[in-house]
C-alpha cells in the first residue's frame, strides 16, 4: 500500500520532542528552532490589510512580480548576486523539496556536511539519491579539503548551510571561496541554505552566491521576522533550474501564501536589528553557562549550540534531561554520530538560565 520510498524516511526527532512539549506542564523548552520574538506589528497589519483588500487568491506560481523584483534587488545589493532568476516558495523547506526533486536522479550523490539540518538527508533519500556526509567534527568547520575528498564521479550537489543548524557554525569568506573553487573544478551545483543569514555574530556575513556563480541560494523570513507559520521563502539561481522548480511548484504547492507575499514587502523594509542583536547576548549566556562542564564550540551564528554529552549516549542524556523537565534534541537526529545534543537558545533569558542550571547539574549526575 505505502510507496517504498517512504521506508527511507523517519519521523522527525524534533517533531517528537515538539509533540512531547504539548503534553508537559511548563517545560524548559530548548528544543524548537523558532524565534521567541513575534512578527512585528507593522508586518501583521500589512498582512491583515492584504486579506481585507481581497489578496486571498492564488498568485502566479513564481510569486508576485512586485515581491520578486524588490527581493532580487535587495539580494543583489546585500549579497552581491550578479545573475539569476528568483522563485518565491513555501518556506525554505518548500524550496529544498522542489530543488531535490528537480535536480537529483536515482544514484546521484549529495554531499551534506555532518552535522546537518535533518531535511537534507531525508530529501536526498526521497529523491532516490545517496546522501554522502562530509565530517565537520570536532569544530564544525566545513573544510575545503574534506569536501574535495568526498567527491566522486557520482556527486551531483553540495549543500552549504551557514550559519548552520544545529551547530551555529559560520563559514568564513575564505573557506567559502575555497569550497567554491573545489566545486568549480568538478562543475558541481551548490545549494546554499542561508535562512539564518541575519544571525551572524562575530564576523560580517558572506554568501556563497556572491563567490560561486553556480549556486542555488535559498532564504526566507521565518527566522529573521519570526514568520515561521507564514511559509514564505525563496530560491535564486540559474534560470534553467528556477524554471523547472517553478514548473514543479505549479503541480505541488501552486504558490506561496498570497497574504504573506503582500506583507513581505513591508517586512523587507522593517529593521530587525534589535531583535537579532539580542541573540548574540543569548548565545553568550548559554555558552558561558555551559563551557565549564561541557565540551562545546562557541557558535558564530544562528540560534543553536551543539554540546557534547558529558556521559552516556546522546539518547540517554536527553532522556535524563527530559525527565528533569528540560527539552533538548539528541544529536543523532542531525548527525551520523550520537555524541552531542542540540540546544535552541531562541527562548526567554529566564528559561535559558533555568535550562543551563539543570543541564550543569545533570552533567555532574547530581539529578
Amino acid at each position: 500500500m505505502i510507496a517504498s520510498r517512504m521506508a527511507k524516511l523517519d519521523a522527525s526527532g524534533i517533531r517528537k520532542v515538539f509533540d512531547l512539549a504539548q503534553k508537559m506542564t511548563d517545560p524548559i523548552n530548548l528544543s524548537i528552532g523558532q524565534p521567541d520574538f513575534d512578527v512585528p506589528d507593522v508586518v501583521k497589519d500589512a498582512a491583515i490589510r492584504a486579506i481585507r483588500d481581497g489578496q486571498n487568491r492564488y498568485t502566479v506560481t513564481q510569486g508576485t512580480a512586485e515581491l520578486r523584483t524588490k527581493l532580487l534587488a535587495r539580494l543583489r545589493e546585500e549579497k552581491g548576486i550578479a545573475d539569476g532568476e528568483i522563485l518565491i516558495t513555501s518556506g525554505v523547506s518548500g524550496a529544498l523539496l522542489l530543488a531535490f526533486l528537480t535536480l537529483v536522479d536515482p544514484g546521484d550523490e549529495v554531499l551534506i556536511p555532518d552535522p546537518y539540518f535533518v531535511m537534507y538527508k531525508h530529501l536526498a533519500n526521497l529523491a532516490a539519491g545517496v546522501p554522502k556526509f562530509v565530517d565537520t567534527y570536532p569544530d564544525f568547520r566545513l573544510r575545503p579539503e574534506r569536501v574535495a575528498a568526498a567527491i566522486t564521479p557520482k556527486t551531483k550537489l553540495l549543500i552549504v548551510n551557514s550559519p548552520a543548524n544545529p551547530t551555529g557554525a559560520v563559514c568564513s569568506r575564505e573557506d567559502l571561496a575555497a569550497i567554491g573553487e573545489v566545486a568549480r573544478r568538478r562543475d558541481l551545483l551548490v545549494i546554499s541554505d542561508e535562512i539564518y543569514d541575519c544571525f551572524s555574530y562575530d564576523a560580517s556575513y558572506a554568501s556563497m552566491a556572491s563567490l560561486y556563480p553556480k549556486t542555488l541560494l535559498m532564504g526566507g523570513m521565518s527566522k529573521s521576522h519570526a514568520m515561521t507559520g507564514w511559509r514564505l521563502g525563496y530560491a535564486v539561481g540559474p534560470a534553467e533550474i528556477i524554471e523547472k522548480m517553478t514548473m514543479l511548484q505549479q503541480y505541488s504547492f501552486v504558490c506561496a501564501p498570497s497574504f504573506a507575499q503582500a506583507a513581505a514587502l513591508t517586512a523587507l523594509d522593517h529593521p530587525m536589528h534589535h531583535e537579532h542583536a539580542a541573540y548574540r547576548r543569548k548565545r553568550d549566556l548559554v555558552y558561558e553557562g555551559l563551557k565549564d562542564r561541557f565540551e562545546v564550540v562557541k557558535p558564530g551564528g544562528a540560534f543553536y549550540i551543539f554540546p557534547k554529552v558529558p556521559w552516556g549516549t546522546d539518547q540517554e542524556f536527553v532522556e535524563a534531561a527530559i525527565r528533569n523537565n528540560v527539552l533538548i534534541i539528541p544529536g543523532s537526529v542531525f548527525s551520523e554520530r550520537g555524541t552531542h545534543f542540540r540546544i535552541s537558545y531562541a527562548a526567554p533569558d529566564d528559561v535559558l538560565r533555568r535550562g543551563v542550571e539543570v543541564l550543569n547539574r545533570l552533567a555532574e549526575k547530581k539529578l
